[in-house]
């Protein structure tokens, strides 16, 4: 499963739920963009210290731009950027997704769901 950056998040405000669910997940996962959003959100070094030590500790993969993702990404913009205000960070983030034959995570059912080829899961804290 590819969690979106909303679900570390939740995570970090003590959200059980959030906490749970990645607790059941056995294949975690986050994008690449997920990972460039959660440290540049951090306010010192010791935040982004934390940030990369809970990723390690509850073994989260990483997965890397590949050049079929950022295609992929630049049609979602295309096809989803004005009609459900899809952004590019979003666009890369559903299209590891899709590329890697993933479920993504997410809260922004606005954004995600509508796009056909992305199995998605909604999260509601």
């Amino acid at each position: 499963m590819v969690f979106d950056t909303d679900i570390f998040i939740w995570v970090q405000r003590g959200n059980a739920k959030a906490a749970r669910l990645i607790d059941r997940t056995s294949e975690r996962c986050l994008s690449a963009m997920t990972y460039m959003e959660l440290l540049q959100c951090a306010e010192n070094k010791l935040q982004i210290k934390y940030t990369k030590a809970f990723l390690q500790d509850f073994g989260f993969k990483t997965l890397p731009f590949t050049q079929n993702i950022g295609h992929r990404a630049m049609i979602y913009i295309e096809q989803y950027g004005l009609s459900n205000g899809l952004r590019a960070g979003d666009a890369i983030i559903a299209a590891t997704a899709a590329e890697t034959n993933q479920v993504l995570c997410s809260g922004n059912a606005r954004h995600f769901k509508p796009i056909v080829d992305v199995s998605f899961q909604a999260f509601r804290p």
